[in-house]
């Protein structure tokens, strides 16, 4: 999708709509919104009559459409909620709202007048990134399968005015960065909507492999029998069932600055996970072609350090397997060693994605010896209870990696709370023929069980943050009408515009 600033006012737009946005009022207040007058003018006497018929009212996630005088096209007041409690992400998601109700109807170019969709809290270069942002995620479907597909928006147009007409410069540059941004996003999501027979292990390679000449990143694929050499018990056995073998995939952004720290991030790649012998139940197991995003969303974030060019070093670790019930499948009761001597008791198979990050967290804290680790993992069915479908978990030790994490959440609308990590969780992955055990007896705090059996892997004094996904990484049928307007059907690539946030806005 084209997304663009132009100086002339949306009113004078040669666009086939133009979007405004209409702040609500309180309930017991009858008197239009001064905007909502000018903008009547306009349209010839449409907009105040709507309004005293209770037609518009500004509420979030309100849309409506009026047709303008002279065959000019459409206009279409898009809700905001009330002024006071005015956010980038309520722009966010007016923008998503606005693309999708036009979805089949006809209109392939949108103008949204920018100067609607600020406020005292939300800046024009805020509203002008969650509009881009918003656009751009929101006209997104993945279409690769479907022989027909409905036509929607092509060209947004963000319209500045007078109002912000000497601003084109500075507004023009901010939405080319966030255009940047959103369409990594957008290209995450494509793969990780790829079905378990087309993203095997190795056609994860095969796509860094091709991403690595694109973004100049050096890729390195080991295969079962480089990580046999080294070691790697996780992935192997994990992957034992299966007849596509794993893969760690390891990609090195150099950075922007020589003296620039090195973060590492490390992704889950489940390219799809049956519970090996501990099978899943068959409902929504089709599901589990998306156990591979937090791998998918580390290859978003090596794609979009490169091309924003952040300062920090960034390694990324992609740790991918087919988790099966086979003859050669890994079983309950084995145990498991991992590349960096640890042992793991198997207590469920179902619990493999902590047992292939194991040899990832392991490998990447002893070769690289980075300043920081962050793991993204759609790791624990416990995560969606505790938070639900809409928030991932983030369990950290250090303090400082912690608040760079929330800080870059909040800023990107990307929902991460924070859960805590104790002494009495450590004590529950404790084996008693093993280091620690992939799983518990007693089924209590399953993400804070899973955060501390990835401690256990980390280099010692090496920072670390967890990032629990499994809630947020799709968007299913079930949770699509509760969930932002901006995460289409299947992956939603959640992670990748948090972590390019904090590789460009790092904790002092």
């Amino acid at each position: 999708m084209k997304v663009d600033v132009e100086r002339r006012d949306a009113a004078s737009s040669s666009a086939d709509v133009v979007a405004v946005g209409l702040f609500g009022v309180d309930g017991s207040d009858e008197r239009p919104p001064a905007a909502l007058a000018k903008d009547d003018a306009v349209l010839g006497g449409l907009l105040l009559p709507a309004w005293k018929r209770r037609e518009i009212r500004g509420k979030r996630g309100e849309v409506t459409v009026f047709h303008r005088p002279g065959g000019r096209g459409r206009w279409v007041t898009v809700g905001l909620g009330p002024a006071a409690g005015h956010t980038a992400e309520a722009v966010r998601r007016a923008a998503a709202l606005t693309l999708r109700s036009l979805k089949g109807r006809g209109a392939r170019t949108l103008a949204f007048r920018l100067g609607s969709f600020t406020s005292d809290a939300v800046s024009p270069a805020s509203a002008a990134r969650a509009l881009t942002d918003g656009a751009i995620l929101g006209g997104y479907e993945f279409l690769r399968y479907r022989t027909v597909a409905e036509p929607g928006v092509e060209e947004v147009a963000l319209a500045l005015g007078e109002e912000f007409a000497s601003e084109e410069r500075r507004l023009g540059a901010e939405v080319s960065e966030q255009i940047l941004i959103a369409e990594n996003v957008v290209w995450t999501r494509e793969i990780g909507n790829l079905p378990a027979d087309t993203a095997t292990p190795q056609r994860l390679a095969e796509i860094a492999k091709e991403l690595g000449k694109d973004a100049g990143l050096k890729v390195t694929v080991l295969d079962e029998k480089e990580l046999a050499r080294l070691g790697c018990g996780g992935l192997l056995a994990v992957g034992g069932g299966s007849v596509h073998p794993p893969r760690m995939i390891v990609l090195e952004y150099p950075g922007g600055s020589r003296r620039g720290r090195t973060i590492a991030v490390v992704g889950k790649g489940i390219t799809f996970d049956s519970g090996g012998l501990s099978i899943k139940p068959a409902a929504r197991m089709a599901e589990m072609k998306y156990d591979k995003s937090g791998a998918v969303a580390v290859l978003g974030i090596l794609r979009g350090a490169a091309r924003l060019k952040v300062a920090p070093r960034v390694i990324g670790v992609l740790c991918c397997a087919e988790n099966l019930p086979s003859g050669s499948s890994y079983r309950p009761g084995d145990v498991v060693k991992t590349y960096n001597g640890k042992t793991i008791e198997i207590i469920n198979t179902d619990a493999e994605g902590r047992v292939v990050l194991a040899d990832g967290l392991g490998y990447v804290s002893k070769e690289y010896r980075p300043d920081e680790i962050v793991d993204l993992a759609t790791l624990t069915g416990a995560e969606v209870v505790a938070l639900g479908d809409n928030t991932a978990g983030l369990v950290s030790p250090d303090d400082r990696l912690a608040a760079g994490l929330l800080a870059a959440s909040a800023a990107t609308g990307e929902p991460i709370w924070r859960m805590p990590l104790g002494d009495y969780h450590r004590e529950l992955v404790k084996s008693e023929i093993a280091d620690v055990r992939n799983s518990t007896e007693i089924a209590v705090a399953g993400m804070l069980t899973a955060a501390a059996f990835l401690e256990a892997f980390v280099g010692a004094g090496i920072p670390w943050a967890h990032l629990d996904i499994a809630g947020p990484a799709w968007t299913s049928l079930l949770t699509k009408r509760y969930q932002a307007p901006y995460l289409s059907l299947g992956a939603t690539g959640f992670g990748v515009r948090t972590l390019l946030q904090y590789l460009q806005h790092p904790p002092a």
